[in-house]
């Protein structure tokens, strides 16, 4: 099936804005070409204005999300540091890994999934960590952690957070929330394909890097000769030049909406839709005070799927007669729940109703 006639409405990749996909046919450039140069410095300005922050090194990681995980984490963790992490889904688990891998005592704070973590029990589980680490929108979940009572009250710590599936679809304040370091990916709300890694480090952060993290690759104080507008931009890699293209007229697209808008249009949608799924008696898994618009998380209907139907046949089944393409639960939820993403372009009223209509065909 083309990609062209699916309508992505799952976790992972969203449907592109058209201007994102007319951006792939430009003419590539070199990476250290002026125009291409220029080009950068205004995808990071637009970086910076979508994550409410002035921090100079704000720029895009060459990979996906899980890049900005890494890269935020091998700049600042070292062997014996402490590192305070929230788990309530699979991305609060990859946070633990990756820490742990730098060398780092992690004292994971465990919620059930399908639940928010108390931020005060993140700031009380150890009294001096190096960092406090937590994912503001799980994609596992469909769960909203809340960000501003750990910045307020993070003491001597950093504050990192996972803004994979946040970026631009809930409210996200770097500098007035106190997060010293953010990464995200460029798929989600933003409305590109998948490859780059969208991060920001706060001055109290850059301070504390690494002389020589675990990564060459990663090594933020290396990349900021090359992205930082300095005069004489020193080579570090190749960046991924038609990526930029994406992720500047992604950021362009936003921007031109305005970020409320943009907001405001994935709340419409998640509303539409969870009110629709909860008129039909489908169960949400994540409470409505920390549930994202953006990200839904339905339990499988078991008594409603058709006669011998696994839910993962019912999702083959939609994509293969609908043309929609939902995921299914990840860890502690897999076979349990449907992740209905509407994100990005695909945060359109018609693709709810498409969904809904859809569903009301295929199950009894």
């Amino acid at each position: 099936m083309p990609f062209s006639d699916r309508l992505l409405m799952g976790p992972g990749p969203s449907n592109p804005y058209p201007e994102v996909t007319a951006a792939f046919t430009r003419p590539l450039l070199g990476h250290l070409d002026g125009e291409f140069i220029a080009l950068l410095d205004e995808t990071c300005d637009r970086l910076r204005a979508v994550f409410r922050t002035d921090n100079a090194l704000t720029f895009p990681i060459s990979g996906t999300g899980s890049a900005g995980m890494e890269a935020a984490f091998v700049n600042t963790v070292g062997e014996g540091d402490t590192v305070v992490v929230g788990v309530n889904g699979v991305f609060g688990k990859r946070m633990c890994d990756v820490a742990a891998r730098c060398g780092a005592t992690v004292v994971p704070v465990h919620e059930r999934w399908g639940l928010p973590i108390d931020p005060q029990r993140l700031l009380d589980a150890h009294p001096n960590p190096t960092v406090i680490a937590v994912v503001h929108a799980e994609t596992s979940t469909g769960i909203r952690n809340d960000i501003v009572e750990l910045g307020a009250a993070k003491g001597d710590a950093l504050l990192l957070v996972d803004c994979v599936t946040s970026l631009a679809g809930i409210d996200l304040r770097l500098d007035e929330w106190g997060i010293d370091i953010a990464y995200s990916g460029t798929q989600k709300c933003l409305g590109a394909p998948p490859g780059l890694a969208p991060l920001s480090v706060s001055p109290r952060a850059l301070e504390r890097l690494l002389k020589e993290p675990r990564s060459w690759y990663f090594d933020l104080q290396m990349l900021a000769n090359y992205v930082t507008g300095n005069v004489a931009r020193a080579y570090h890699h190749t960046a991924p030049i038609a990526m930029v293209f994406a992720l500047h007229a992604g950021l362009g697209v936003v921007l031109d909406e305005g970020l409320e808008a943009t907001q405001a249009r994935h709340q419409h949608c998640g509303d539409l839709l969870q009110a629709g799924l909860l008129e039909r008696g489908y169960d949400l898994i994540a409470p409505s005070a920390n549930r994202l618009p953006q990200l839904t998380s339905v339990r499988v209907p078991e008594s409603r799927l058709p006669n011998g139907y696994t839910e993962a046949e019912v999702r083959a089944e939609l994509l293969n007669r609908y043309s929609i393409e939902i995921g299914g639960g990840l860890g502690d939820l897999a076979g349990v729940c449907w992740r209905i993403g509407c994100m990005g372009h695909s945060a359109r009223t018609r693709n709810v109703t498409m969904l809904l209509g859809a569903l009301d065909e295929l199950l009894l």
